[in-house]
């Protein structure tokens, strides 16, 4: 990444709760059908790795790479006794791997986050070999949409959307994808969607009081109270409303995300 570049949400747990819950069933099955046994998969982003060691079970050898070593140690810790899954600290503009080298270059919600994505693709596809596939999965914040109504994650949402833009990114990516891919050159690429849906009380106390605690304690939080985007009781007050919407007991929250597969 740039100098200009930040990962807006950090790495703090309670991020990383949500990272951790991601397999390839809930976050890649646009890319499982597509996958054989001996294919050699990159996957780019990869933080602490469930993907990525979900995805190892489904091929030959797959190497995941992220830009911070402490998640990279978590990634590492989580694969302990699985024999075909590495992983390397890389920045995505300059992956260091020889060109045509994978099978499959996957990234899930990494291209939001990076202010030049097709840059990104481009090089994604520098290392995938000819014929192969480059996949990317990123989440469309402006399509994100719950019951019941709350003006606490209303504004939780703004606040996100100008904490992102500043940080040199796109929350809405998902819609993009496709327009990044035929701009990286893709010819070839087959566009989807799908969600996530928090509803179940079990899912949705989970995903509510993630971000109840992501909203006071990570990099996000940290940023808004910097830049003067929000003050303590403003991060409160969404805090409490996450919390709110966490018991309800019709709650439901659900999440649109962009797909494409492109032939490389």
């Amino acid at each position: 990444m740039t100098d200009h570049e930040k990962y807006t949400h950090g790495h703090h747990d309670s991020v990383l709760r949500s990272h951790r819950w991601r397999t390839v069933e809930n976050s890649a099955a646009y890319l499982a059908p597509h996958l054989r046994p001996e294919d050699v998969l990159l996957d780019v982003g990869c933080g602490p790795g469930s993907i990525t060691v979900d995805l190892a079970s489904r091929v030959a050898k797959v190497v995941g790479v992220d830009l911070v070593e402490e998640v990279l140690e978590e990634a590492r810790a989580r694969a302990e006794g699985v024999g075909n899954v590495s992983f390397r600290a890389a920045d995505v503009y300059e992956l260091p791997f020889e060109d045509g080298v994978f099978d499959v270059v996957h990234a899930h919600q990494t291209l939001q986050h990076v202010a030049d994505p097709v840059r990104a693709l481009r090089e994604m596809r520098r290392v995938c070999r000819p014929g192969g596939i480059v996949a990317a999965r990123d989440s469309d914040y402006a399509g994100k949409v719950w019951y019941p109504a709350s003006p606490e994650i209303e504004e939780w949402l703004a606040l996100y959307d100008r904490c992102a833009r500043a940080n040199g990114g796109e929350p809405n990516a998902g819609r993009h994808l496709l327009a990044w891919a035929h701009a990286a050159g893709f010819a070839d690429v087959v566009p989807s969607s799908s969600t996530w849906c928090h509803a179940t009380e079990e899912e949705r106390r989970w995903w509510g009081e993630m971000w109840r605690d992501r909203i006071l304690q990570s990099v996000m939080a940290e940023q808004a109270l910097s830049s003067g985007y929000a003050v303590r009781e403003d991060l409160e007050r969404i805090s409490r409303g996450w919390q709110a919407f966490a018991d309800h007991p019709d709650g439901w929250f659900s999440l649109l995300h962009g797909e494409i597969l492109c032939r490389a």
